[in-house]
């Protein structure tokens, strides 16, 4: 069976939130864009783009551990690169302001 291609943003995410159903996922998703920004801040502190290259190593990497072994499942970045990274910042946001478990339950009455 084919893969559901999500041609918007909007049709995306409630996918995206559902595949990162576990708590331990999203945290792990968290820490490591939280530390993305810590080095993306210390790139322009330092003036040195190496650093960009930790942040992309952090991000990917929480988030990786996460799917593979708390979620089980298949990254959403190897099918829809861009749209998850954004999705990846959405969802810190709504962590950050204590929105996510209202998205979560909208996004599974929006796959019912």
């Amino acid at each position: 069976m084919a893969e559901k291609q999500y041609k918007t943003f909007g049709e995306f995410w409630p996918f995206y939130l559902l595949e990162h159903s576990d708590p331990t996922n999203r945290f792990l998703h968290f820490f490591g864009s939280l530390i993305a920004l810590v080095f993306i801040g210390a790139a322009i502190y330092y003036r040195n783009a190496y650093f960009v290259l930790g942040a992309l190593v952090s991000g990917y990497a929480f988030a990786w551990i996460g799917h593979f072994f708390v979620e089980h499942n298949r990254p959403a970045t190897f099918t829809y690169p861009f749209k998850s990274f954004l999705a990846d910042w959405v969802m810190f946001v709504c962590i950050l302001t204590g929105q996510i478990g209202k998205q979560i339950e909208k996004a599974k009455k929006t796959l019912q």
